[in-house]
């Protein structure tokens, strides 16, 4: 079973359809012991950081998902928050990643919204993805660069598209809303 991650944030049910898709059972959940006992776990986000991590910290999930063991994946704001300080309403994320979340310069149309390419691939979730592939984006902070960055994305500047740390997996794109290439992506996610 795999477990998403309910609270305030939208995409929710994007994610959830992405997953009927691919014929993989989920459960929108903020139980605990779902949450443990799921064999994976996916962590999606549309919205704002600081009323977001109140809401998780409200619901004590702020703390669980740190602790858990299976892989973990957030999405967009889902990996925002995985992160540490974070300029969006100055708010503290989760530090599982040790990286600084910013605000995008405004030297050309923000938000970052659309299709893109990523580049630097280093990890298996890439497998069957190409460089010319496009993803479908949508954010005004991003990620910078760090030794847990899995491919990257150039939009005004550098950022990290992906990260990984130990089970943890982030993507600042969209998978569930990317097509068949994005279904590729939280397939390679699912066979973890």
């Amino acid at each position: 079973m795999i477990a998403i991650i309910k609270y305030n944030g939208g995409n929710v049910n994007s994610v959830q359809n992405a997953l009927d898709r691919l014929n993989v059972k989920s459960i929108v959940t903020d139980d605990f012991d779902l949450i443990q006992g799921a064999d994976k776990v996916i962590f999606p986000g549309v919205g704002e950081a600081s009323s977001t991590m109140k809401i998780l910290t409200q619901k004590g999930l702020d703390e669980l998902i740190p602790t858990l063991k299976q892989p973990v994946l957030g999405i967009c704001l889902g990996m925002q928050l995985m992160c540490g300080d974070n300029e969006e309403g100055n708010t503290t994320g989760m530090g599982i990643f040790d990286v600084k979340v910013k605000k995008f310069p405004p030297q050309d149309l923000v938000p970052h919204m659309g299709w893109n390419t990523i580049s630097d691939f280093k990890s298996t979730l890439f497998s069957g993805i190409s460089e010319s592939d496009d993803l479908y984006f949508v954010h005004s902070f991003y990620c910078e660069l760090s030794e847990n960055t899995t491919s990257v994305c150039d939009y005004i500047l550098p950022f990290s598209a992906s990260l990984q740390k130990d089970n943890f997996y982030a993507m600042q794109f969209h998978p569930e809303k990317s097509g068949s290439i994005g279904s590729e992506l939280l397939n390679n996610f699912l066979k973890l």
